[in-house]
């Protein structure tokens, strides 16, 4: 019986000693959020979190117990990230179109616990994070199939906010309609162009007349509001839900590997906190080079010189002069160390104009 009073006031103490320890671990743990909250970086970190757990099970002592900790670890951070979401409630957040469109649904996935506030244009969400009315803006870089957004590339080129995250987004398009409709029925589909260049090969088959509008969500609106049997919209299932259609066919696309990458901008430059060598650490430049023959090639063999792998290299025509172009660069590896800071500075010399847009994580 003494054995058992012992242990207790034993794990009282250890309980009491691991109170204070727990109370200090919050205190830098809201210290993080509020750090994210001011950054617009998402609470979890999913590369941080596997990291942690697995440089600190390799110190448990008691492999019996290993598991046991790992699930300590967990609940643990699941806690840590829970009190950083109250601390990042009210974050704003921009994105393009309606609610149920893809952006929103890459702002909710990235901002759980942020306030969305659509805009209409790519420009008009940009704009309102630099003026400071909004925090962040969740724009699309890129789509697995039709390629590039250029506006919101220009945007990189031509404005002062920062890429701090990347997150890639499946992209399944439905086709929806009214009660009442069937494919049968169906004469015209309503979508974004990059939706209809998506499910083109369904189009074709069936022979719908297309009609472009500005964003997925807005056609479905569009559709429910002129309760017309024979127009459908191409947009996410979400959508169908949200304004009450009728699914008529599922997963649509031509290309059932479909994705689009949605960035996270940002008035201030985020340096990713990295801890040895990843595969999915990335870092986008945009830059201008001079009027001479090989100018555009030394700037690629010095990137590539530096141990950087490109993966992404597109030109991009400038809006105030004619024939005239910028080059967007995305590369893969830590540009934030010494020998991305040599590389940056020995481009800015080769270079009429050069912008570091982001460094991040890959997901």
């Amino acid at each position: 019986m003494r054995e058992l009073e012992n242990a207790r006031k034993e794990i009282n103490r250890i309980d009491r000693e691991m109170l204070k320890l727990f109370e200090e671990r919050m205190s830098y743990s809201k210290r993080i959020g509020e750090f994210k909250k001011e950054n617009a970086l998402a609470v979890r970190d999913k590369e941080r979190e596997r990291e942690l757990i697995s440089n600190n099970r390799g110190d448990v002592e008691n492999k019996e117990i290993e598991g046991y900790y790992v699930d300590f670890l967990k609940k643990l951070l699941d806690i840590s990230c829970d009190y950083q979401s109250r601390i990042i409630e009210g974050i704003r957040i921009a994105y393009c179109g309606v609610e149920g469109a893809f952006s929103y649904i890459a702002a909710k996935k990235l901002f759980p616990e942020g306030g969305l506030h659509p805009f209409g244009t790519f420009f008009e969400a940009y704009r309102a994070v630099e003026r400071g009315d909004m925090d962040a803006a969740i724009l699309p870089i890129e789509n697995s199939f039709a390629g590039d957004v250029g506006t919101v590339m220009d945007l990189m080129f031509s404005g002062s906010l920062y890429i701090n995250q990347v997150v890639s987004i499946d992209v399944i398009q439905n086709l929806m309609s009214v009660e009442g409709a069937s494919l049968d029925t169906i004469k015209t589909v309503i979508s974004h162009p990059q939706a209809l260049e998506q499910c083109e090969e369904f189009i074709e088959k069936h022979g719908f007349e297309r009609v472009t509008y500005s964003n997925t969500a807005l056609a479905a609106k569009y559709v429910k509001e002129k309760n017309d049997p024979t127009v459908a919209a191409i947009a996410s299932a979400e959508t169908a839900e949200l304004y009450g259609l009728k699914m008529l066919e599922q997963n649509i696309n031509t290309s059932k590997n479909n994705t689009t990458r949605f960035a996270v901008f940002t008035r201030t430059q985020n340096t990713p906190l990295i801890t040895g060598k990843h595969d999915n650490e990335r870092f986008i430049l945009v830059y201008t080079v001079q009027n001479e023959a090989g100018s555009l090639a030394q700037t690629l063999n010095l990137i590539g010189a530096h141990g950087y792998n490109m993966i992404s290299l597109r030109s991009r025509p400038m809006k105030d002069l004619m024939w005239t172009y910028y080059f967007y660069v995305e590369a893969e590896g830590n540009v934030n160390n010494q020998n991305g800071k040599d590389m940056l500075r020995e481009l800015s010399a080769l270079c009429a104009n050069l912008k570091l847009v982001g460094s991040y994580l890959d997901s």
